[in-house]
């Protein structure tokens, strides 16, 4: 007899028979273990390189763009302000174009921390065995 959802009705199996089985369920927990830990390593590489490329971005924006684009802004600001004044606003606005780029670094970064780490999964699952024994 099945449930619903499809699973099967354990109520009158012997004890034998769910004993028998308790090898296939711990392999597939461990199949399934290993599933996930992939997926994990895979997600943390993947936002490590995202977070990496946001951050080099910034320091490429940083590196080029204050000498190029900088004194090409400087220069048509001058004709409305002294040089001095223009050569600080694009300055402070080029240094808040990387501030902004490092941010959406960082937000990558911390993306890592916040799934869950397959060493946490089985010492948790772990856990919940020693509690229904």
């Amino acid at each position: 007899m099945t449930t619903p959802r499809g699973f099967k009705d354990r109520a009158d199996d012997s004890l034998l028979t769910l004993v028998g089985e308790i090898p296939e369920l711990i392999r597939n927990l461990v199949v399934a273990e290993i599933e996930s830990a992939k997926q994990w390593v895979a997600r943390t590489a993947k936002d490590g390189g995202w977070g990496a490329l946001w951050m080099f971005a910034a320091l490429f924006v940083l590196f080029w763009s204050v000498p190029v684009f900088g004194t090409y802004l400087i220069a048509g600001l001058s004709s409305w302000w002294p040089v001095w004044l223009s050569a600080l606003v694009v300055f402070f606005g080029m240094i808040i174009v990387a501030a902004l780029l490092a941010l959406l670094g960082v937000f990558r970064f911390r993306k890592i921390g916040k799934s869950q780490n397959p060493v946490q999964s089985i010492a948790q699952d772990v856990k919940e065995v020693r509690d229904e024994l």
